[in-house]
């Protein structure tokens, strides 16, 4: 079986996480990696924020030592995400600063986008003894999450993190914080309308919570703006099957649509050469803009980008988080979503700002 850059590196941390400070060499026998590879992982959990490094060796991020608020003071937050090393870095990150500022401890947990890891993920957090859990469960909308029935017997307090249950849901009560990303598409389509387009391409993944809520976006949008509507070019294997879909673009390019949203960083930078392959150059021939903002503006060109507030979406969940603890049921249910943001670049034509 084949293991993913995101099973390694949620292994590297648990194994830090049980050994406290070891050196990178110790952990690589430990784990039964190459020292190459534990490097590398060991360099991104860092970047992210994961881990501390130092001659050598490798640690947890010390916790700040400003003073706590009564309520929150000595408080260890769990937190389940699907994976590091890429949107979800920004989200840790807030969350880990605001932990930090209130005196708390965050605890991470990685399931891999498998909801069947979910599970043992959270008992693992539970274990540990967290206060409460901020969680970003494998769900898909329009799928019922039989397999989430756990979720409702967790005995401490629960935030969903850029998820929101339905509202048939037997976790339609939950707090959740995150984007709003239908919005976020209806700010990119609109832009690309304000440039004179009457009709936006959508090419998007179908993997994810955000794919999914991007589609649906796409949908409100075109019909909001009166723009008309394509069928969704789908990006079923992301990095595997890009040929397939810049032709598809290029076949909508040839029937007359001249601007493109692109679902996500990743698949938009590898876009723009397989595009210009085919004679056609961004922006001059096509505007596109990409969703989510990780990698958005080191493309060539800079990508236009909706920007999710993703450190914001961390810190308001564990500040929400903190509060029910403090509060208990005299807090009403939250649910929050903050907007997103387009950062214009040059892919999309127009004046830059």
């Amino acid at each position: 079986m084949t293991v993913t850059a995101e099973q390694r590196r949620a292994h590297i941390l648990d194994v830090v996480r049980e050994l406290g400070t070891v050196r990178v060499v110790e952990l690589a026998e430990r784990i039964g990696l190459a020292a190459v590879t534990v490097r590398r992982d060991v360099a991104a959990l860092a970047d992210a924020g994961l881990l501390h490094r130092s001659h050598g060796a490798v640690s947890l991020p010390a916790t700040t030592t400003a003073a706590p608020g009564p309520a929150q003071s000595h408080r260890v937050i769990g937190m389940l995400v699907p994976t590091v090393g890429s949107y979800f870095d920004e989200i840790i990150d807030g969350a880990r600063s605001a932990a930090n500022a209130a005196g708390a401890r965050l605890v991470l947990g990685i399931s891999a986008y498998e909801s069947s890891d979910d599970r043992a993920q959270v008992e693992q957090l539970i274990d540990s003894g967290v206060d409460g859990l901020l969680l970003t469960p494998n769900w898909k909308p329009g799928s019922h999450p039989e397999n989430s029935m756990w979720i409702g017997d967790l005995r401490v307090p629960v935030v969903l993190v850029e998820r929101r249950a339905a509202p048939d849901s037997p976790f339609a009560e939950l707090e959740s914080v995150g984007s709003d990303h239908r919005h976020g598409v209806l700010m990119a389509l609109r832009r690309l309308s304000s440039l004179g387009h009457d009709s936006v391409l959508l090419a998007a993944r179908e993997d994810s919570w955000t794919a999914h809520q991007v589609r649906a976006g796409y949908e409100e949008a075109t019909r909001l703006l009166g723009l008309v509507p394509q069928p969704v070019v789908d990006i079923r294997r992301p990095g595997g099957d890009m040929e397939d879909v810049a032709a598809r673009i290029a076949e909508a390019v040839a029937d007359g649509v001249r601007a493109v949203l692109v679902h996500n960083d990743q698949s938009a930078i590898q876009l723009v050469p397989l595009l210009r392959a085919r004679g056609l150059r961004v922006p001059d021939d096509l505007a596109l803009i990409s969703y989510d903002d990780v990698f958005a503006a080191l493309a060539a060109p800079p990508l236009t980008a909706v920007a999710p507030p993703k450190r914001a979406v961390g810190a308001a969940a564990l500040e929400l988080l903190l509060n029910r603890l403090g509060s208990g049921h005299d807090l009403p249910v939250h649910r929050v979503e903050l907007m997103p943001e387009l950062k214009i670049r040059t892919s999309c034509g127009g004046a830059e700002q």
